[in-house]
């Protein structure tokens, strides 16, 4: 049985997709030599799958307030990815993976973890209306 997905090297078409990570990912990390990438381009399909690992401490440097940072880099890898003709997946070890198809819609969310799903947040309130005081509106 065959495997689908095959580490190649990059071709001389492709974009160095290890070398766009570590540019993105290591002014984030307190010790960059930590940080390990691996990039596997699909031998079925027009998708490159790339692998990301580093210290768990740097996690919240480089997934950034909300994951603004992640999908910052993700969105930067998709876009090159897709001007080469691939769809890009980016998983993150210990962490979420990014992920979506070609022709699926995208998060709502912008592509960040709910942590808080609607279900399990309280209810949103409207504001309260002024309320009209019913003695002044007899008196006139």
């Amino acid at each position: 049985m065959s495997s689908s997905k095959l580490s190649l090297p990059a071709t001389p078409n492709s974009p160095d997709f290890v070398g766009l990570v570590r540019f993105s990912i290591e002014p984030f990390l307190e010790s960059p030599e930590s940080l390990s990438v691996d990039c596997e381009y699909s031998s079925s399909k027009p998708q490159v799958w790339v692998r990301v690992a580093f210290d768990e401490g740097d996690r919240g440097r480089v997934f950034g307030r909300g994951g603004r940072n992640i999908t910052a880099i993700h969105n930067t890898l998709s876009a090159i990815a897709k001007t080469a003709g691939r769809s890009l997946v980016l998983d993150v070890f210990g962490g979420a993976e990014f992920h979506r198809e070609p022709d699926s819609p995208k998060p709502r969310n912008g592509g960040s973890v709910d942590r808080h799903p609607r279900s399990q947040r309280s209810p949103r309130r409207r504001p309260r209306s002024p309320r009209l005081n019913s003695q002044n509106s007899q008196d006139s």
